[in-house]
């Protein structure tokens, strides 16, 4: 167990590069198992989730090599069907992308539950509904068992526009007899990459961005080589940090893939924050004075995440700290979590002034000065915001169960110091 000590008030400078998406690597790894031949990724982040889900391909036999430090070489050419470590699987969420692929290569899966972030009930049926209509057959009883003698393609409604769903979903139906017709799907960037690297492993998926997806399932799949995207989460986490944090030079994010910051900028907009795109790079300024823009009629102004291209969910506790030290008051509306506002009770305790209204909702009344505090990281997006609101606050505080943070971020307190902070990462007692 590590904690990070991160001591509040100092101004920061410099630039960043943006880590490849966390959530476009996790299935795109899964990926390689649609073909025995080698699959090589690059700009993929070294994450915690990242070696975990590596040692659950392991594990079904796909041999695995770093070319360097965020290239890596994948190659499935002999895929065994076997109960996966149940502890592992607890550890991510992504586990249940192992589904759609080894259900189009093997026929078969047995799948422990999967774990993940404790953010409310993120439930499994819209995976098993679409898995299931392309004609897999699913018994759970602790374990998930997925069997299929031939997939064929469907058209399907999801019932909601998850996107590991999504994902399961096409790795599936790429190798199904016949066309898919996925509607209602989700179209996130990281489903996005997901889709374009499958083409060029030969798939035939069109309409790619949209959320009708159609699938033209083929024979066999090929290897090949695909460039993952920036992480849009972790470029907006540094957008805030340089609006709340950021000195006289102001923050520079490179790699930064600014068209899909649109929402972003729409969103913490409201809040007065400002950045500028320079060809692929982010810059946000410093200094700058956050006050919230109210709707044309003076109503409270809101922030709600939604699906693609909505404010992404990932981004909903960022958006709460920038509130904290914008003036006046915001509404957040976290729509698809019930437990993701929770942590705002350490917020509190650090001096910002919140009200939890319901688990959906809560309002933000700014500026608040901060002070420092100890408090633990629930998860990942949580854990990120918590030090934000370290770097903001007057004197020194302590992050507890950081862990969480490194599940998602790479080298995030490294970045953090390159720019200047202080902050130091310690082994807890």
């Amino acid at each position: 167990m590590e904690k990070f000590i991160i001591e509040g008030g100092t101004r920061l400078n410099g630039e960043v590069i943006a880590s490849g998406n966390k959530n476009a690597a996790l299935p795109l790894l899964a990926s390689c198992l649609l073909t025995d031949e080698p699959l090589v990724l690059h700009n993929v982040p070294r994450i915690r989730d990242v070696h975990t889900m590596i040692r659950l391909l392991e594990s079904l036999g796909v041999s695995v090599t770093w070319l360097d430090t965020n290239s890596v070489r994948l190659h499935a050419k002999e895929v065994r069907a076997r109960q996966l470590d149940p502890q592992l699987c607890r550890e991510i969420r992504a586990s249940i992308l192992l589904a759609g692929p080894m259900l189009a290569r093997q026929g078969q899966i047995e799948l422990p539950p999967p774990g993940g972030d404790v953010i409310g009930r993120r439930r499994l049926d819209t995976h098993f509904l679409a898995l299931g209509a392309l004609g897999a057959r699913i018994t759970a009883n602790g374990h998930f068992w997925l069997q299929a003698e031939q997939l064929t393609g469907q058209d399907i409604m999801l019932d909601e526009a998850s996107v590991t769903a999504t994902e399961n979903a096409i790795m599936a139906a790429v190798l199904a007899k016949g066309t898919t017709v996925l509607r209602n799907a989700a179209s996130e960037p990281h489903v996005q990459d997901l889709c374009h690297c499958l083409n060029r492993m030969g798939a035939r998926i069109e309409n790619i961005g949209s959320n009708t997806l159609v699938i033209h399932g083929v024979e066999r799949l090929h290897g090949a080589e695909y460039t993952i995207g920036a992480d849009n989460i972790e470029v907006t986490s540094f957008i805030v940090i340089g609006a709340l944090c950021g000195g006289e030079s102001g923050i520079w994010i490179r790699r930064a893939d600014p068209q899909h910051l649109i929402m972003t900028r729409l969103m913490l907009g409201r809040l007065g924050i400002r950045f500028e795109t320079h060809g692929n790079d982010v810059f946000v300024p410093g200094h700058q004075r956050l006050v919230v823009t109210p709707e044309f009629d003076g109503a409270i102004p809101k922030i709600d995440d939604m699906p693609w291209p909505g404010f992404p969910a990932d981004a909903m506790s960022l958006a709460v700290v920038a509130a904290t030290q914008a003036e006046g008051s915001v509404l957040i509306h976290e729509k698809m979590f019930e437990s993701r506002l929770y942590f705002v009770d350490k917020l509190i305790s650090m001096g910002a002034r919140i009200v939890l209204c319901d688990p959906h909702r809560c309002v933000v009344q700014g500026p608040s000065k901060l002070h420092a505090e100890e408090v633990q990281s629930p998860d990942i997006r949580a854990g990120v915001a918590l030090v934000i609101a370290a770097l903001c606050a007057e004197g020194t505080s302590v992050i507890s169960n950081v862990q969480q943070i490194d599940r998602g971020y790479e080298r995030f307190d490294e970045k953090l110091r390159a720019l200047g902070a202080k902050i130091t990462r310690v082994r807890a007692g």
